[in-house]
């Protein structure tokens, strides 16, 4: 058996370190998005369609493994489309971006300014002007532990930005084009729901929980961040949930 987790945006892998470190299990793999603090492959333009055929390309060379599949952020977006598409591949998956999945999802503003040409490349090129240590104060805003603001910081480069400008503006339709077919996952599912994300809203990951078949885990007072915020709520929602489909 093998645990996967998919980070997001603008994060490494590393981002899933101190929920590992709290986890007891122990046959876990954090992968690494293409553009995210690794080389993109030759041809890889970083869309969303590449990156959820990219996944289920890692999930496929683990053939004979019973995989339990943990995404956050984008990476719990590409995890919403690959259970729609391929749930076979899984035995179980967890998400806290089930909302990608619904019709009725919206993008929050900054997402917009990155898909929009121009601004999107202005944001970065402003960003990466700028100290490390103060871009790390925009991550501790959002409840980030300042040596993870820090790590956070350091890890986005231009590679990154330019990861990220094309996955977004290839989601500009992301609940028109993926909504349809998540629905009635028959692989098991949690939706993961911190309490004040400021980009994914409690409302609509329960809405898409309903729609999905999955199972609700409620964060009280964490953030988009809940896995540097408290690793150990974290994972003690996912391990009950393991435990019952196990």
């Amino acid at each position: 058996m093998t645990l996967v987790l998919v980070h997001g945006v603008p994060e490494t892998a590393a981002v899933w370190d101190p929920l590992r470190a709290a986890l007891s299990r122990q046959d876990v793999r954090a992968l690494a998005l293409p553009g995210f603090g690794c080389p993109r492959p030759d041809g890889f333009t970083s869309t969303k369609e590449e990156y959820v055929a990219w996944l289920a390309g890692e999930l496929e060379s683990m053939a004979g493994d019973e995989i339990d599949l943990v995404g956050h952020d984008w990476g719990g977006g590409l995890v919403v489309r690959l259970v729609s598409t391929r749930p076979g591949l899984v035995r179980s998956w967890a998400s806290d971006a089930a909302g990608l999945g619904h019709p009725d999802f919206e993008w929050h503003d900054l997402a917009r300014a990155w898909q929009t040409p121009e601004a999107g490349e202005a944001f970065f090129e402003q960003l990466l002007a700028v100290p490390v240590e103060e871009q790390a104060k925009a991550y501790e805003g959002f409840g980030v532990p300042h040596g993870h603001s820090l790590r956070m910081a350091s890890a986005v480069d231009q590679v990154m930005a330019d990861s990220i400008l094309a996955l977004y503006r290839s989601a500009v339709h992301v609940a028109e084009e993926w909504s349809p077919a998540f629905a009635d996952i028959p692989a098991p599912g949690l939706v993961l729901a911190p309490s004040d994300d400021p980009f994914l809203t409690r409302d609509l990951a329960r809405a898409s929980a309903a729609r999905a078949g999955a199972a609700v885990a409620d964060l009280p007072g964490l953030g988009h961040w809940w896995m540097l915020q408290d690793p150990a709520a974290g994972a003690a929602r996912l391990e009950a949930f393991w435990a019952s489909v196990s």
